[in-house]
């Protein structure tokens, strides 16, 4: 499995990353849309309420739980969400923008994840989070691409 790094480096507000899957798209939607799913490569445990504005959360290894807000769902190509930013007290309105978009390919399915919203953090947290998510995307999407090897 190919990843393809996209990141803009001259607007630090986005991150785009769009990987290949041997998997067809109603397992990958699974994969990012159903709390056994994401607890399978994303997060220790998961819930999610799957419809626009439905609640969502990711427990993590180190014991930080994050709060998502399902805000797009257009089964089976597009799933959006709201987080978190970690760092920030839990009620600081500010959150990023993640979005899944599928689509089918000859092998597969082409899988890009774009995350908005870094721009509006202060500038002490603002490179901090940036940067662990360009890793931590590349990172999960491996992980992601593993756990439907396996399936």
């Amino acid at each position: 499995m190919a990843i393809l790094l996209e990141v803009d480096m001259g607007f630090p507000d986005r991150i785009e990353r769009t990987v290949q899957i041997a998997a067809p798209p109603d397992k990958v939607w699974a994969a990012l849309t159903t709390a056994e799913g994401l607890s399978a490569w994303f997060g220790d445990d998961a819930a999610i309420d799957l419809h626009p504005g439905g609640p969502a959360r990711m427990r993590f290894a180190n014991g930080f739980t994050n709060h998502l807000r399902v805000e797009r769902v257009e089964e089976p190509t597009v799933f959006g969400f709201t987080w978190q930013i970690y760092g920030l007290p839990d009620n600081d309105p500010r959150r990023t923008y993640v979005e899944f978009t599928l689509e089918p390919i000859d092998a597969g399915t082409r899988l890009t994840v774009v995350e908005t919203g870094f721009a509006q953090l202060p500038d002490g947290t603002h490179r901090t989070e940036y940067d662990a998510h360009i890793q931590g995307w590349t990172s999960e999407l491996s992980e992601l691409i593993d756990f439907l090897d396996a399936a």
